[in-house]
């Protein structure tokens, strides 16, 4: 059985390998089981990583985005089967693209509207502005979204409200509800915050699930001192690997004012800050049932609705099928374990989670009430080696 001092090893080797910092927590039914910092949050100014910083998470935001979204689910604010258009009635006659036999696209309407569901585990048919999944640059979709996306990143700053209704002229991937597409439907789902609460996304969030869990250095946006406790972003250059000399930068031109500022000043949904001592009070809620120092947050059968499987075996094997996601079903915002063998995981079935583009991952296990929590950024963040090296170490520490 492993044990801490081997994931304190590990985590230790990734530093010395060239990641320049990373964290890890790991909590069960509310005690903390560890909770330990490696390396450095500023390598230039010799800045060791604390407790205190804090990191971007990237799409690690959808446990908090779609864990509020199921929250004003569950208060019977809308339904999986209402269409998407109900909300944003410019979505109404939606298109899509279909592939001929002769190798040409032509642009139709959907034969079903785009629902709620698809928009809850990524099966409306939108990708992100940039090569992702099985839609090449050259599809009609990717060419349509650059193009919807263009005139809003040259004039700057654009709201949510305006980067929905630009896409709202893409044609669509494929039907609705018929294959995996991760993307924009996280836009979708941050619009629907917004429209049922009448508020920013981010201040839906912070309102109805960072207040209530004492979340007090996380947001999507940036207050107080989290500018400052906030982690150096490095990248890898071009040809490089970790370890090698001079393989990081932190390019100037690429400085947070694009991705992390104050509230108002980021363009569309803004991800989360935040750190593993914060984070992990959100996964501990959900590994425990929705409870939170006695305080329900979340239904129990709410959360197991999140992590039901949504996706067909076809889907699977076509669209959510690499040695990373292996072993891995998908349900409202976030993935679920499923089959030990595939993804040689030895946590226990029904944990879920997801992980951040930054080089961030988090896990809830609901059977033994675990919840692990793990943060480096880095770009690209090398996730294969270190997320699933971490997870076997630390699932392996556990009884």
């Amino acid at each position: 059985m492993a044990d801490f001092k081997d994931l304190d090893r590990l985590l230790q080797n990734f530093v010395d390998r060239g990641l320049p910092g990373c964290a890890c927590l790991i909590a069960r039914k509310g005690e903390i089981l560890y909770d330990n910092y490696f390396g450095y949050a500023n390598m230039e100014k010799g800045e060791h990583l604390t407790a205190n910083h804090v990191f971007r998470q990237a799409s690690l935001t959808k446990i908090a985005l779609y864990t509020t979204l199921m929250m004003l689910y569950e208060r019977g604010r809308f339904l999986m089967t209402d269409p998407l258009y109900e909300y944003f009635p410019e979505y109404r006659h939606a298109l899509k693209a279909v592939r001929r036999p002769d190798g040409e696209v032509d642009i139709v309407p959907t034969t079903h509207p785009i629902t709620i569901k698809h928009i809850m585990n990524m099966t409306c048919g939108l990708p992100y502005d940039m090569l992702l999944g099985d839609v090449p640059t050259w599809h009609p979709t990717s060419v349509a979204m650059a193009q919807a996306m263009k005139p809003l990143r040259e004039k700057g700053f654009y709201t949510l409200r305006e980067q929905i209704r630009a896409v709202s002229e893409v044609p669509l991937a494929f039907e609705p509800g018929t294959r995996f597409l991760y993307g924009f439907a996280s836009e979708l789902a941050a619009g629907m915050l917004e429209v049922l609460e009448d508020k920013p996304a981010g201040l839906v969030i912070r309102d109805l699930l960072f207040e209530p869990l004492g979340m007090n250095s996380s947001a999507n946006f940036l207050f107080g001192d989290l500018g400052e406790r906030l982690v150096g972003n490095y990248y890898l250059r071009e040809g490089r690997k970790l370890g090698d000399e001079d393989a990081l930068y932190i390019p100037e031109e690429k400085v947070e004012v694009k991705s992390v500022g104050p509230l108002g000043s980021v363009s569309g949904f803004p991800r989360v800050i935040t750190n593993c001592r914060d984070y992990n009070k959100l996964m501990q809620m959900l590994a425990n049932g929705g409870v939170h120092q006695g305080q329900r947050i979340i239904g129990r059968g709410t959360i197991d609705l999140i992590r039901t499987n949504t996706l067909t075996p076809e889907m699977i094997g076509k669209d959510f099928t690499n040695t990373y996601l292996a072993g891995y079903g998908y349900g409202y915002g976030m993935r679920m374990l499923t089959d030990h063998y595939t993804g040689q995981h030895n946590g226990s079935p029904g944990a879920f989670g997801w992980t951040g583009g930054s080089g961030t991952w988090a896990e809830s296990d609901p059977s033994t009430g675990t919840s692990i929590v793990y943060m480096h950024n880095l770009q690209p963040n090398l996730e294969e080696y270190h997320h699933l090296r971490m997870r076997a170490v630390a699932y392996g520490c556990l009884d």
